[in-house]
């Protein structure tokens, strides 16, 4: 199954998820907070899962480098990335976001699961749709995916 593109270059897909990262933000702000003395443990945790976000999300920006870029289709004159973070996981931006996200929830709100679930299955579309892609423009995408067989984080 591939997903529709929703635009020339995809431009659908970052709608959607630019309006699920807004429902994490909001979720955030206006959910309940986590009750009872569990909520320090939780914060603690949360602040870990939202330092290691943003640890992969900067390391996996400066291996693309350039080529960085919101849309699912890959901008023209781009290469394929298998080096660094990108041997670990395909999409580890799309996992660094995720796991961020849990520890948003984690550090404010058992709400914010909701929308971070959400914004899982638009990154899987998304991605689904940017491998199909990546397929087309890069001959050995095919074998980098069979090399690398996690989609946005090094482990199952």
């Amino acid at each position: 199954m591939i997903p529709p593109a929703l635009g020339r270059r995809g431009g659908g897909w970052v709608v959607l998820q630019s309006l699920v990262l807004v429902a994490v933000a909001a979720s955030a702000v206006l959910g309940p907070r986590w009750p009872g003395a569990g909520a320090g443990p939780l914060r603690i945790a949360g602040h870990v899962l939202e330092a290691a976000g943003v640890v992969v999300l900067v390391a996996a920006s400066a291996a693309i480098g350039p080529a960085l870029t919101p849309f699912p289709r890959p901008r023209e004159g781009g290469e394929l990335r298998s080096r660094g973070v990108y041997a670990h996981a395909r999409h580890p931006i799309y996992g660094a976001l995720l796991v961020g996200c849990a520890g948003i929830a984690l550090d404010f709100s058992p709400v914010v699961f909701a929308p971070t679930v959400l914004l899982a299955i638009v990154f899987w579309l998304k991605s689904l749709r940017e491998e199909a892609w990546l397929l087309e423009l890069y001959p050995g995408y095919d074998a980098y995916r069979r090399a690398t067989p996690h989609r946005f984080v090094p482990w199952p």
